[in-house]
């Protein structure tokens, strides 16, 4: 069965995650657009640096071409938001992005993108997977393909990065004598803002990026139980900021100076205040549920309308392509902009941080002292539970059979259960139970405006939650 979750299908690779199987998909994919009636298709496959994947993007590419869909193929590993590019450069009918993100080295995946470079609504990638192994396979042979222009090889990196030079002021940023720490967690994010400011005053360290298919041990994704090496070494050395970037490299953490992390919440904040502040720029801001109440007060302080979603950016993005959106952006990191692509882009947002400071003229220290000046402070954390499935609806059921009027000793003055379970409390601090829409994972959410209270009330999710046989 292959199912697609909050952000593409993944599984373990030689267990579910087949040449067979992303073969099956690529078919249900071809015939998906196929069903469109477009009189000419085109469209792009990207990878990451996970094992195997330059070989499961050939799998997918031969399939797309024996469908008579000629195919894009990068020639090396890119950050998603490229392939959105790329798709949108020119022209394309929409792409494929052989990654499974920032889960664990065993896994891999496949991310569906729209012709406007966004990810696949819910109701596509249900059309898509009710097409599994409705038709017979129809591929061609690799270098066949090739030689009929069915595929041809591209190598895109060089656009991508004139697309982020172009988007952001790069004439201020590079003669600033900033000393950044990038970590691309061995990610397709690789060394590519080292590369940007090259021969510049403005100077990059590149750690983990160099590809490595394990990714030692540690699953590529920017929060805090990842980034020991990068806090460590933000300790140790003289930088002004540390850039994080996940797997596909569309997600983006932060480490100040002394190795304190910054939340991916604390990082939309600042951006939203320098798109309007510095970059001069409006329209309406979007955050899921479980993003910080700091966005939503900043929103309300510049007068724009803000909107609510769940877990997902391809909830944001369908706003982005409808209505007039200045910033939009996940609990986990993925952000995206006005325009650039309805999509995330991890290696943009350090960008953005960059040119606020030098905007600016302060460190992101100062920057944010002065944020907390005048919206007070905001204390976030995140914990994951492995949760077998058997126990999954009962927990949700327990929440509605028990009613839950106190948590920790605090009075619950509302309840919010569209995506998960969020728990508000008088204070305006939060608690909330969400499933992993990719893992057998329950994520417990908090914010409040101390880190006690933020830790009594992970302690009191995670106690009730593992009480639930």
């Amino acid at each position: 069965m292959i199912r697609f979750g909050t952000d593409g299908w993944r599984a373990i690779i030689g267990d579910e995650y087949t040449f067979q199987n992303v073969k099956r998909l690529a078919q249900a994919y071809a015939d998906n657009l196929k069903s469109k009636k477009s009189s000419s298709l085109r469209v792009a496959v990207g990878f990451d640096t996970r094992f195997l994947s330059p070989e499961f993007a050939k799998a997918a590419a031969v399939v797309l071409a024996g469908n008579g869909i000629k195919v894009d193929l990068f020639k090396t590993a890119l950050p998603s938001p490229s392939l959105c590019l790329a798709i949108i450069s020119n022209k394309l009918s929409g792409g494929l992005m052989i990654t499974a993100s920032h889960n664990p080295y065993n896994f891999n995946g496949i991310k569906i993108k729209t012709a406007k470079g966004a990810p696949a609504s819910r109701e596509e990638t249900k059309r898509v997977e009710r097409l599994v192994g409705a038709s017979a396979l129809r591929e061609l042979d690799f270098e066949e393909a090739k030689k009929v222009k069915k595929i041809r090889e591209i190598e895109f990196k060089q656009d991508y990065l004139r697309h982020l030079k172009s988007y952001v002021d790069f004439s201020l940023i590079k003669n600033k004598s900033f000393k950044i720490m990038h970590d691309s967690m061995h990610g397709a994010g690789g060394n590519l803002i080292e590369e940007l400011f090259k021969n510049t005053k403005l100077s990059v360290d590149t750690i983990r990026g160099e590809i490595n298919p394990s990714f030692c041990g540690i699953s590529p994704e920017p929060i805090p139980k990842n980034l020991d090496l990068p806090i460590r070494e933000m300790k140790k050395r003289r930088h002004d900021l540390a850039v994080v970037t996940d797997g596909d490299g569309d997600r983006i953490g932060a480490i100040l100076p002394g190795g304190k992390f910054l939340t991916p919440g604390w990082i939309m904040a600042l951006l939203l205040i320098h798109f309007v502040k510095n970059r001069k720029e409006s329209g309406a801001v979007v955050k899921t549920l479980s993003n910080s109440s700091l966005i939503k007060n900043i929103a309300a302080h510049y007068e724009l309308k803000l909107y609510e979603t769940p877990v997902g950016f391809k909830y944001i993005a369908e706003i982005m392509q409808k209505e007039d959106v200045l910033i939009g952006g996940e609990e986990s990191g993925g952000i995206g902009f006005k325009n650039y692509i309805p999509e995330r882009d991890g290696i943009l947002s350090g960008l953005l941080l960059i040119e606020m400071m030098a905007y600016e003229n302060k460190s992101i220290e100062e920057i944010i002292v002065s944020v907390e000046k005048q919206f007070g402070r905001y204390h976030y954390q995140r914990i994951d539970i492995h949760y077998p499935e058997n126990l999954k609806p009962k927990l949700f059921q327990e929440f509605k059979r028990k009613k839950i009027k106190n948590i920790a000793g605090y009075d619950v003055v509302g309840c919010e259960d569209y995506d998960g379970v969020k728990f508000t409390l008088k204070d305006g601090s939060w608690l909330i139970f969400r499933l992993s829409g990719t893992e057998p994972i329950l994520r417990i959410y908090s914010e409040a405006k101390s880190i006690k209270k933020v830790k009594e009330l992970l302690d009191f999710g995670s106690k009730f939650a593992l009480s639930i046989k």
